[in-house]
């Protein structure tokens, strides 16, 4: 078994889908001692946004390609992700770019795409200033978690499941049960990979 750990906020130390992401990698490894666990801090080491790479000998394309090998070597895929203007950091855009690779993790077939990832699990600890879960009035910008599923189960990847944290700057008390809520969910979703 083997795990690889995505950080994307740039808050640092005040990260909420830093400290959600952490403990869903804590709940994991209690679940599965001695397994590997990869971590990718994609704000401390920012991956530069997808270019075309035409020499193979540019240290670009060895980043892409360690990039991929280790989203293809996990089973499960921990990824904190804050909400940044109603979608995803651009960091986390940009090492999506790494790993949506035609012929690698997905393709076209007569019959459309076809995903070639499959059998992973991703779980994403999503925090969001706001509240923009169904059944609120702006669930409608929602363009983070709408995505992240939809590029996912273009790689083949079924199993995605979100641990949120909403409505993080409404306050200091909502901020506080918003966390607490997302680590019960933590627990619940340990509990369930037993």
């Amino acid at each position: 078994m083997s795990l690889l750990h995505i950080d994307s906020s740039a808050l640092g130390a005040h990260s909420v889908s830093r400290e959600l992401s952490a403990a869903l990698v804590e709940a994991w490894k209690r679940r599965n001692p001695g397994a590997k666990v990869v971590y990718r801090d994609l704000a401390a080491n920012p991956l530069p946004h997808w270019r075309l790479v035409a020499d193979a000998n540019d240290p670009a394309m060895r980043e892409n390609g360690a990039v991929l090998e280790e989203f293809l070597a996990a089973d499960t895929v921990v990824i904190g992700a804050p909400m940044y203007n109603f979608g995803i950091p651009s960091s986390l855009k940009a090492w999506i770019d790494r790993i949506a690779i035609a012929g690698k993790t997905f393709r076209y077939t007569e019959k459309g795409p076809e995903g070639l990832a499959g059998g992973k699990k991703i779980v994403v600890a999503s925090s969001r200033g706001g509240i923009y879960s169904e059944g609120s009035p702006y669930a409608a910008a929602d363009f983070q978690e709408a995505y992240l599923r939809q590029v996912f189960g273009f790689l083949g990847i079924a199993d995605v499941e979100f641990v949120r944290a909403e409505g993080v700057n409404l306050g200091p008390e909502q901020k506080a049960q918003a966390i607490a809520s997302a680590h019960d969910a933590i627990e619940d979703c340990a509990r369930l990979a037993a």
